[in-house]
């Protein structure tokens, strides 16, 4: 018998406390774990669930119940944020995920600002806060994440991305005031994540990376806006956990400012190396989902293995999966977790 709830490991190792063993989640958002495998076994579908709580609900706990991650992850996409500020979305179906369709805005100096609480107040962040009041009221002891599109990858979902990449040096001062827009926004949905019962707040920022972005504009832009909304979670005493994907080797000193109370990364990073390297940092992750698609179980369960040897504080896949993840897969790397 486990010595603590889901919801109680993960809270105290968020909090650097000694638990018995490792959480294993995967937070929803960009590590969306509604795979296919799942959804056809419960009859609980994609895109449906996109659109009301109970559907949401339903799904999250069935990934729960189905995987072993030891938590509800949701949404399951990264488009909630860019609908409410304009974009417009491919919904997708059951194997393909949502993706934003077409960006609002060509660039940073054409931004309306729309209302604060635009997003928090959008009819699909509605869906998501109450799905997570749900689950977290009928299943107390199972941590709900609410997880966020964080500041850099939302801004460059409603600016044309290649345009607005560029404009973060061109244009500063715009670029500034576009990010500090939806990181506003962006800080007003999660509290109402935080105070509708979720027990950690995932921040995956896929366009904030080292290689994508150079250490001074990742210090400027990603960490600055990052921490912002960190510490405006953290008041409400509700953890953040932040994901930053690809070789992070030229943003360490970057990566050491960030308040998360845990930092997440991909595959290519040697997690163990990292923490000492970041003085201990806590980190998450970071199986390989390409092993989790395309390898073998008994592959993903020695490989899970093996990062357990390596004293990770949460395990956790090291992106986003793809829905064609093998179901047996995902339980093995969630099994060899659970039996230490």
């Amino acid at each position: 018998m486990d010595v603590f709830s889901p919801k109680e490991r993960l809270q105290k190792t968020l909090s650097g406390e000694t638990v018995d063993r490792p959480p294993v989640i995967c937070p929803g958002g960009m590590m969306n774990a509604a795979i296919v495998d799942v959804m056809t076994k419960t009859g609980h579908l994609l895109p449906d669930a996109h659109h009301t709580s109970d559907k949401m609900s339903d799904l999250a706990y069935d990934v729960y119940e189905n995987t072993g991650f030891e938590n509800f992850g949701i949404p399951f996409c990264m488009t909630v944020e860019a609908e409410a500020l304009g974009s417009s979305i491919n919904f997708g179906s059951l194997e393909c995920e949502p993706k934003i369709q077409k960006e609002v805005f060509p660039s940073v100096k054409d931004v309306t600002f729309l209302p604060d609480g635009t997003i928090a107040n959008s009819s699909r962040a509605e869906t998501v806060i109450q799905a997570i009041y749900l689950l977290s009221e009928k299943y107390p002891e199972i941590p709900a994440v609410g997880s966020l599109t964080g500041p850099i990858s939302t801004a460059a979902s409603i600016v044309d991305p290649m345009i607005f990449l560029k404009q973060l040096r061109r244009e500063r001062e715009a670029a500034h005031k576009v990010i500090d827009y939806v990181t506003e926004q962006l800080i007003s949905y999660a509290k109402l994540m935080a105070d509708n019962g979720a027990a950690a707040i995932s921040i995956a920022d896929p366009t904030a990376t080292g290689e994508i972005l150079g250490p001074k504009i990742f210090d400027e832009y990603a960490v600055y806006y990052l921490n912002k909304i960190t510490d405006s979670v953290h008041e409400l005493g509700v953890p953040v956990i932040v994901h930053i994907c690809g070789d992070v080797r030229m943003v360490k000193p970057q990566l050491q400012k960030l308040h998360s109370k845990v930092l997440s990364v991909d595959a290519i990073v040697d997690l163990a190396m990292l923490k000492k390297e970041l003085d201990n940092m806590p980190a998450m992750g970071n199986i390989s989902t390409y092993l989790l698609e395309f390898g073998n179980a008994d592959t993903v369960f020695k490989q899970a293995k093996h990062l357990l040897s390596k004293n990770i504080d949460i395990l956790a896949p090291a992106c986003g999966l793809s829905t064609s993840t093998p179901l047996n897969n995902i339980t093995a790397f969630t099994s060899a977790i659970k039996e230490g």
